[in-house]
């Protein structure tokens, strides 16, 4: 596949065939040897194709194969004459991070890492089907999670109402409906509230190792050698219902509809038709319910560190920093052509990165740009970014979300036949509790890319600006 050069960072697969706009990778030439590897860009390739696509099909740093669209994909789509699709968004509906600031210095921590992770761990429950044995949601808290998102969380106890400011979109999406999801998927997520999922989820404990910017830190409440939390986790089994519930009624819009896909992965309907409204409604509903999981997550957390050191909330100063979605669709204005367009924005493996200025930045940040939450493997280290302006200009306000894969989990476990992967992290000072060997195996940090060429690729580029990176030094797995 020919790729046109841009610059350094960014990359033109020129319109062809059925391509309605250009393909658009921003990555390093040294990135391209590995993104080439699987079908991620004929992904790209194959979204430009689809009605109502704006600008271009974007792909970050991060990209790997996906579902339909490549995960570190983003498309934009027309409001009234667009689609949307399940699998612009991805079965983990509104997987995201969250960072927590604390008062807590790493040369006060260091002995007390293990009782934290230990602590962590039992209070939190972990893995594939991971439930809260006594704390199921009633049906009628579950509808008021999927409308409300984390507020209903901070309503039932679960965090202090200064949270919801530093949380993209408040932690709640206009547009949710309960209503949309079937019975299955309410059962799903009636126990899963303040619990991690499977594979690459995590609470980890980080230390803010370097500062770039000292005064988009200073904002944020960074300082060197402090000790973070970073949670990333998603809408766990109700988002997965959600978006398997979905694809058939799609695949059958598809056809209805007479839309013409390269893939049936990207099965999709107009927007503004009963199964797009259907879609969005369900979709927003377990977006809404991820910032209400990471909402309760972040209430253990506070009281896991409350146990784990005998402190009070004075003393830890567990706070937000920021959460961010990465696998949503959502209805936003931007400039095309000079117009002010509604467009829905599909990002999936992909963060948000408003610049300063931006009206939904929380005020705190408004003259600094919006945080942005890059976790890398749970070896090496993570990024916290702000968003620029032209990232606005050229990808509707949108960056990479992480590392990437490098390998497949099979492979992953393959390479690490005849190694103990925890004990060699332990021999890097940082203690790992996962819910089994496997899930361990499968995240070896080899497993991923390099999170400081993703950072590297994004900020050369221009569409994000580092701020802070972050060293693990403790990590509970899904």
């Amino acid at each position: 596949m020919n790729l046109e050069r841009i610059h350094d960072c960014c990359w033109r697969i020129p319109k062809q065939g059925k391509m309605r706009v250009d393909g658009i990778v921003y990555a390093s030439r040294k990135m391209l040897d590995a993104i080439r590897g699987d079908e991620s860009l004929t992904q790209v390739m194959n979204v430009a194709t689809l009605p109502g696509i704006v600008g271009a099909s974007l792909a970050m740093p991060d990209i790997h194969w996906g579902y339909g669209f490549p995960i570190g994909g983003v498309a934009a789509f027309d409001a009234e004459e667009g689609i949307i699709s399940p699998g612009g968004v991805g079965y983990d509906i509104n997987c995201g991070v969250r960072l927590l600031r604390t008062e807590l210095e790493a040369k006060d921590f260091a002995e007390k890492t293990r009782g934290v992770v230990s602590r962590l761990f039992h209070d939190i429950p972990t893995g594939v089907g991971a439930h809260h044995k006594n704390f199921t949601l009633g049906r009628d808290d579950l509808r008021h999670a999927l409308k409300e998102g984390a507020r209903w969380a901070i309503s039932r106890g679960f965090g202090e109402a200064d949270d919801l400011d530093f949380i993209e979109a408040g932690g709640c999406i206009a547009g949710a409906d309960p209503e949309a999801l079937s019975e299955r998927a309410l059962e799903r997520g009636s126990d899963q509230a303040g619990t991690l999922g499977s594979g690459n989820h995590f609470v980890e404990i980080d230390v803010v190792e370097e500062i770039y910017d000292a005064v988009a830190a200073n904002a944020m409440g960074l300082f060197p050698g402090q000790v973070v939390f970073s949670v990333h986790t998603g809408s766990r089994g109700l988002g997965h219902q959600v978006c398997e519930d979905n694809i058939e009624a799609m695949l059958a819009a598809s056809r209805r509809y007479r839309i013409e896909i390269p893939d049936k992965q990207l099965c999709c309907a107009p927007i503004d038709s009963p199964e797009g409204r259907n879609y969005f409604a369900a979709m927003a509903a377990a977006a809404n319910f991820a910032f209400a999981n990471r909402q309760v997550i972040t209430h253990w957390v506070r009281r896991s560190v409350e146990h784990a050191l005998g402190v009070g909330p004075r003393d830890h100063g567990i706070a937000p920093v920021y959460d961010v979605a990465h696998n949503i669709a959502k209805f936003e204005e931007h400039m095309v052509g000079g117009v002010s367009r509604r467009l829905c924005v599909h990002r999936k493996g992909a963060t948000r990165d408003d610049p300063a200025q931006h009206p939904e930045i929380p005020p705190a940040y408004r003259e600094i740009g919006q945080p942005v939450l890059i976790p890398g493997d749970m070896g090496r280290y993570s990024f916290v970014l702000v968003g620029t302006k032209k990232a606005m200009e050229e990808t509707f306000g949108s960056t990479c979300h992480g590392a990437g894969r490098l390998m497949s989990r099979h492979s992953a476990k393959k390479a690490c036949r005849g190694r103990n992967i925890q004990a060699e992290l332990e021999g890097q000072g940082i203690v790992v509790r996962g819910a089994s060997r496997e899930t361990v195996v499968e995240e070896a940090p080899f497993a991923y890319k390099d999170v400081a060429d993703v950072v590297e690729a994004v900020e050369t580029a221009g569409i994000s600006k580092r701020v802070a990176k972050l060293r693990p030094i403790g990590v509970i797995k899904g």
